[in-house]
């Protein structure tokens, strides 16, 4: 009895990573790597559109959009993943034309341990910058206890949690903090690596979540379906209009509806600090990295066929996992993206 259960986990468990159980013929494998933040999405994809195409399987690294970008930009991958769309540089690094297809939105929460207080905690976009800064040091600095009457915070040291990889995620964050405080754009800036001022690091969202998960009087970033999965609060968020604001689909979609008027052909764009009363401030867009020529193009005639499946039927599961969906005008600019892939 045990075996068989045995032998039903670790059937399940592979096809959870999206390698196959057993052997299959005329199987096509298709690596990718890159980010963390799509990750619970971008699993739920693979083991979906495996019931769609029996013949193909993902394989996907969830190692961090830096590393991503360094796979594809080297070939050792099919497709990259990442939160940070690439500069102009990076382009030209790479061996062939690679084509960015945004896939969904996410908002990244600023997460927290507060014994004693479950929920509840505003902060506003100046203060979260002074805590990474390491100016504001303490929970009961007057500066959060203002804006949140009502609860008592404790007179504990704030124990910061970053990412330690080059992260997609980290380059939404860190460019938020750079449009909302001076201070931060001088001496650290926006990127998916930053020298941090204080604080402990997590490899991933994962690593960041699960730091904060077991450190009392910790607070850190991370995707919302991370807080979310691991049962961790998030901090309303005081946005450009001056309002406090929770994440959710509704608060990143109304992000996105001021930033997709002026979309670039090539969907590199910030969807940091929009304007709007219900926009939540950290939200962006993830991307698959393609190369137009694919290297192989029996295995980029497949994936053509995934990003296909993926922004019609796979938009359809973004909500259910915390992720928004494309505007209906980014999905129409897609569709026409991915057919020039060869």
């Amino acid at each position: 009895m045990f075996q068989s259960l045995r032998r039903v986990a670790v059937a399940l468990a592979l096809v959870a990573v999206g390698v196959p159980a057993g052997t299959a013929s005329a199987e096509t494998l298709i690596n990718g790597a890159g980010a963390t933040f799509p990750y619970p999405l971008y699993s739920k994809w693979f083991s979906e559109y495996a019931k769609v195409d029996p013949s193909v399987k993902f394989n996907y690294q969830s190692i961090g959009s830096g590393g991503g970008i360094k796979q594809i930009t080297a070939q050792t991958v099919d497709f990259g993943a990442s939160d940070k769309f690439l500069s102009d540089e990076e382009l030209k690094a790479a061996p062939g034309k690679l084509i960015h297809i945004p896939t969904v939105m996410g908002a990244v929460v600023v997460t927290y341990n507060l014994p004693g207080i479950p929920s509840g905690l505003k902060l506003n976009s100046e203060d979260v910058a002074n805590i990474f800064l390491g100016k504001i040091t303490m929970w009961n600095d007057p500066k959060i206890a203002d804006d949140n009457p009502g609860i008592k915070l404790p007179a504990k040291p704030i124990i910061v949690v970053h990412r330690s990889d080059g992260s997609g995620t980290t380059s939404i964050f860190t460019d938020y903090l750079t449009g909302v405080n001076a201070e931060w754009s001088q001496k650290v800036g926006k990127g998916a690596s930053v020298k941090w001022p204080v604080g402990l690091g997590g490899k991933g969202n994962e690593g960041v979540a699960g730091q904060v998960k077991t450190t009392p009087y910790s607070l850190g970033y991370v995707e919302l379906a991370y807080a979310f999965e691991n049962k961790l609060p998030y901090a309303s968020l005081k946005n450009k209009a001056g309002h406090f604001v929770e994440p959710s689909i509704h608060s990143t979609s109304a992000a996105a509806a001021a930033a997709v008027k002026h979309m670039p052909a090539d969907y590199r764009i910030s969807l940091v600090n929009q304007p709007g009363k219900d926009a939540y401030p950290i939200v962006g867009f993830t991307w698959l990295l393609v190369y137009e020529h694919a290297k192989d193009p029996s295995k980029g005639k497949k994936l053509v066929e995934f990003l296909n499946w993926s922004l019609h039927k796979g938009q359809k599961m973004a909500s259910p996992m915390l992720y928004a969906p494309l505007p209906e005008s980014v999905a129409k600019m897609v569709e026409k993206t991915i057919k020039t892939i060869k």
